[in-house]
């Protein structure tokens, strides 16, 4: 493998652009803004080209010149480079020409995009000499701190709402990592995560760490513009907790446009949301530039923010690309869930399914045209909410081991084939 280099330059505040070194903090200490990594592109201009890029293994980490780590990765060298799939039997579903799939359901090593922006805050956790991670989590987060951290033989602590999906919640206790339920919603676990951050020094991979951590999110966009010919699709539908993840697919864009990796073409970034907790979607549709918080009550549990730290900065990305943003129920999660599972063959999450049911809307509400290309970001696998579906998804039929029972079965699917 050809030999790593750092071209990080700085942490900067996005609103003063007060710069700090690069160490573990996360807000800027004279307007509180958040912290973002800034690379040095001209340097990075000389080196990374697309034949560099394609001669890499494919994981994430072949994009390493625009990943936050100062050498080799020393955890998840194996993830990410995710299918993505052409859906053309769902696009036909929802009506429109040229749709794919990013599929981070398969994401290795649990099954969510999580293991992208973990992978990374773990390697630049180690450089700077922490011991323990920990983090704030929905589910996927912690599913994907406590695996990574024991594959990396590092200590771990995971704080979770109390009432999560037994699914997630068993995924973090099988890795051995220290899982805390709390009795109250992810907004106020946050809260506790960043008192125990300052008090103990750990590296909180969503807190202290965040800034390096978010970058992370990036890798899926960059595998979007490679795996689709070297282009950027004119229409990209992100789902929203945080809102971070939709900035920085907006930010590798912009990235790879800047670098002459792709040619500089418009694109559109869309937000979806659960209807149960849609604070960056509702204010985009009454076209505010702030969100107001609200107390989460949906299904989509991942999604379950309702004080989105990327929220600001999610919806100036939607408004300077020109792109929409939508949230659907429970039910019409579901259904998301089920119209991508029958067309494809791809069981995801309820983020997914909120993914796939705003497309929906967006694109019978002409904001996405029927003739340009559309991905959809799929960001976590459906065995790990099967609490959402069950009781939603039909029921087996049971019959004795008996030829005639089976046909009288099949005669009501297909009277003409028992019939002939």
């Amino acid at each position: 493998m050809d030999k790593a280099r750092s071209y990080m330059k700085a942490l900067k505040c996005r609103e003063c652009g007060h710069e700090y070194p690069l160490e573990a903090t996360h807000v800027c200490e004279f307007d509180f803004g958040p912290l973002e990594v800034v690379y040095d592109y001209d340097q990075i201009q000389g080196r990374l080209t697309r034949d560099l890029i394609e001669s890499r293994p494919q994981s994430m980490w072949r994009y390493r010149e625009l990943l936050p780590i100062a050498g080799e990765p020393t955890v998840g060298a194996q993830v990410g480079y995710t299918p993505l799939i052409r859906a053309e039997r769902l696009a036909r579903r929802l009506g429109v020409k040229e749709l794919w799939i990013k599929n981070d359901a398969v994401n290795y090593p649990t099954l969510s995009f999580k293991d992208r922006v973990v992978s990374v805050a773990l390697s630049r956790a180690r450089e700077l000499g922490f011991k323990t991670v920990a983090c704030a989590s929905t589910g996927n987060l912690a599913n994907s701190v406590a695996a990574n951290a024991a594959a990396a033989g590092m200590a771990s602590y995971v704080f979770i709402p109390y009432d999560l999906e037994q699914g997630k919640v068993l995924n973090s206790l099988v890795y051995g990592a220290r899982v805390i339920g709390i009795r109250g919603h992810y907004d106020e676990v946050n809260r506790l995560c960043a008192e125990i951050a300052g008090k103990y020094g750990w590296a909180f991979v969503n807190v202290n760490m965040r800034p390096y951590y978010a970058e992370g999110s990036k890798s899926m966009g960059f595998e979007i513009q490679e795996q689709l010919g070297w282009r950027v699709p004119a229409h990209t539908v992100v789902c929203m907790a945080s809102g971070s993840l939709l900035t920085k697919i907006h930010k590798s864009y912009q990235e790879f446009s800047k670098l002459g990796l792709v040619p500089s073409t418009p694109w559109k970034i869309h937000g979806a949301q659960a209807t149960g907790c849609n604070p960056i979607s509702a204010a985009q549709k009454a076209g505010l530039d702030f969100f107001k918080p609200v107390k989460p009550n949906t299904i989509a549990k991942s999604l379950a923010i309702g004080t989105p730290a990327d929220g600001f900065y999610a919806l100036k990305v939607m408004k300077e690309t020109g792109g929409a943003s939508d949230d659907v129920t429970d039910d019409e999660i579901r259904e998301g869930i089920r119209m991508l599972a029958e067309c494809e063959g791809i069981f995801a999450e309820t983020a997914g399914g909120v993914t796939v049911g705003v497309a929906k809307k967006l694109i019978a509400s002409g904001k996405i045209p029927a003739d340009e290309a559309v991905v959809l970001c799929i960001t976590g696998n459906g065995l790990k909410t099967l609490d959402a579906v069950v009781g939603h998804a039909g029921e087996p039929r049971e019959i004795r081991p008996s030829l005639r029972e089976f046909e009288g079965v099949l005669a009501q699917d297909h009277p003409d084939l028992v019939a002939s």
